[in-house]
């Protein structure tokens, strides 16, 4: 299964990272309003039963969120994530394409509100719900409350 053409428009997701490289192969289309990301499930991304672990759904919405974020965002906002809330309302087994789009509600200063969104043949099998803490000034200095 993991030989299977990608579907138009998907390519290797550009960004590797040690933790990515064991949850993928992650793929990335860019071609949209805003990008999707995917990853064909395989035997390691399962349970003993043969459905997807709800932890790689989590992870997906987790990463596809942040990105979704910085991509679309000029500068991009850099989001640390508060929250994050994933229901499971369907499932997928070995084999499948799983697609996950965010949904960004608000950007503000301080916070924001996002939504993710992970399908198999167009069929929404979980949904995570995202708060995310806008670190735009963390490198601020800061004083304490004697002035110093």
């Amino acid at each position: 299964m993991s030989n299977a053409p990608l579907p138009a428009g998907f390519e290797a997701y550009g960004e590797p990272s040690p933790y990515l490289d064991r949850i993928g192969p992650l793929y990335q289309c860019l071609d949209g309003p805003a990008p999707v990301f995917a990853v064909r499930i395989l035997e390691h991304h399962c349970n003993r039963r043969g459905y997807v672990h709800g932890g790689l759904l989590s992870a997906l919405s987790d990463i596809t969120l942040g990105k979704t974020s910085a991509w679309t965002e000029d500068p991009p906002a850099p989001l640390i994530t508060a929250s994050l809330t994933t229901e499971f309302i369907g499932n997928c087994k070995i084999g499948d394409w799983l697609e996950a789009r965010a949904d960004f509600h608000r950007v503000g200063r301080a916070m924001a509100f996002a939504n993710c969104y992970l399908t198999v043949d167009g069929n929404v099998i979980a949904r995570s719900s995202a708060v995310f803490r806008v670190a735009r000034d963390r490198h601020k200095t800061r004083t304490t409350g004697n002035g110093k």
